[in-house]
């Protein structure tokens, strides 16, 4: 069940907040809790018992190594750590280490593939926020096992984030603000995510679709930039709209999650680039991973290997496949260059220029993550750059320009704060067309995303497999 659907919207979503509204204070917990495992069932009836007995054993494991001598905590923790990532390398990995292992020597050792729990990588992340900072002490252990199990469970951020690290939320769990005013907010960012995700990422996506279905030896280079600069669109839409539909949601249940994207396109170097995409995971693998590592108070090689492992590892996070941890080196190897030395020369270039780099890093960067395999990718980079020998324009190319080049301006225009900071601004104004405006504007994007999803059938998520 994904937010974008009929299904969601008229059905689960006004059971879930008529339960969650009528139910007193002290229940709205165990509600939540509830409606988030039956949102989870519903995609994944078999798994749900995996997340029951993952809540149930990290809860355990927390109370268990509280006020315990210090090498016994360690010993617990380094086990609660390796119980949880097995889950994880065993679902997302195991096909894929041995697809490698016997690519590599020749062999056959078989193995049943098995369907990827929706969702694990970002509810594991989760829980190992909680028992990191619980071991180092910087949040008291739950003793609630309601509040733990909502923590893991809760389904507006389930499936696909923003990662919630549990000392942002452990006072909420307990104890939030509930009003109008946030619910009314609320909507309105759903509402606003919503239409990023139906109107823009699949409109655009479906351009990326029927061009990565083509034969790259028979694209023209115009072709091939029009297809990737689609995906490029898509991902960002889709992926920040299904961000603000969870915070969204999060703010109709009284819940403050973090902001998960600010404008990535902007950037002027691809570190700022990540400091604006993904905010949720770029922070919980510098938390957790890179400044236990050195972060870059280090020696210089020392830099270069502590960027190497997160990044191959950021790679490998969102897929299992050689073309991910390639895509992840890539950008290890280009943070590395901006850290050491690049960053205080673009500094001195136009903002045009800066830009103009970082589009062109991040557009090539996404050739990578998009494509299924390594040759399908270095096929695709060799189109866009003339080394292919393909046309430089052709029919396909111009048709797909002419049909498409509003939708791009459009989504061109919304991948900067402009449009946001003219609304804000207005909608901050006194003037007393202004609320009638404001419910205008969002009831015409909810009944224009509500139409396509009746009419349409081309509504894929793209962080499903993550």
């Amino acid at each position: 069940m994904v937010f974008s659907s009929i299904l969601f919207i008229f059905a689960f979503l006004p059971i879930a907040l008529g339960l969650y509204t009528l139910v007193p204070k002290q229940g709205k917990n165990l509600i939540l809790l509830l409606v988030s495992l039956f949102f989870y069932a519903w995609g994944e009836p078999v798994y749900v018992f995996l997340m029951l007995f993952t809540i149930v054993f990290d809860f355990g494991m927390g109370i268990f190594m509280e006020k315990k001598p210090h090498l016994v905590r360690k010993r617990i923790f380094i086990f609660t750590v390796i119980v949880n990532l097995s889950f994880l390398f065993f679902f997302k990995y195991w096909g894929f280490l041995l697809d490698t292992i016997n690519q590599l020597f020749s062999l056959s050792i078989p193995y049943t593939p098995l369907p990827l729990p929706i969702g694990i990588s970002f509810y594991t992340f989760q829980i190992l926020s909680y028992v990191v900072d619980i071991y180092l002490g910087k949040v008291p252990v739950q003793k609630n096992i309601v509040s733990f199990g909502l923590y893991v469970t809760m389904f507006p951020q389930l499936i696909a984030g923003p990662i919630v690290r549990y000392k942002d939320i452990d006072d909420q769990l307990s104890d939030r603000v509930m009003n109008q005013e946030k619910f009314g907010i609320g909507v309105e960012r759903f509402i606003q995510g919503l239409g990023k995700k139906v109107l823009l990422a699949n409109n655009i996506g479906y351009v990326w679709t029927l061009i990565s279905a083509m034969d790259v030896g028979e694209m023209s280079v115009l072709t091939a930039w029009i297809g990737i600069i689609a995906f490029t669109f898509q991902i960002y839409f889709d992926f920040s709209g299904y961000s603000d539909m969870a915070i969204g949601l999060g703010k109709m249940f009284d819940f403050e999650f973090l902001e998960n994207f600010n404008y990535p396109y902007i950037s002027r170097n691809v570190s700022e680039f990540w400091r604006r995409w993904h905010i949720s995971l770029g922070t919980w693998f510098r938390e957790y991973l890179y400044i236990p590592l050195g972060g870059n108070r280090v020696a210089i090689p020392r830099l270069f290997l502590n960027l190497c492992i997160v990044w191959l590892l950021t790679g490998l996070w969102h897929g299992a496949s050689w073309n991910f941890v390639i895509w992840g080196g890539y950008y290890g190897l280009i943070l590395f260059t901006e850290k050491v030395f690049l960053n205080r020369l673009l500094e001195k270039l136009p903002t045009f220029i800066q830009h103009t780099y970082t589009l062109l890093l991040v557009v090539i960067g996404w050739v990578l993550f998009a494509s299924p395999d390594m040759g399908f990718a270095l096929s695709y980079l060799q189109v866009m750059f003339f080394t292919a020998g393909a046309s430089p324009i052709d029919t396909t190319g111009l048709y797909y320009l002419y049909t498409s080049l509003i939708l791009f301006l459009i989504c061109g225009i919304c991948s900067t704060p402009i449009v946001h900071q003219r609304y804000t601004k207005l909608i901050r104004s006194e003037k007393n067309w202004v609320i009638p405006f404001g419910l205008g504007l969002n009831s015409l994007i909810m009944f224009l995303s509500i139409a396509y999803l009746v009419t349409e059938t081309y509504n894929p998520f793209l962080y499903f497999r993550f």
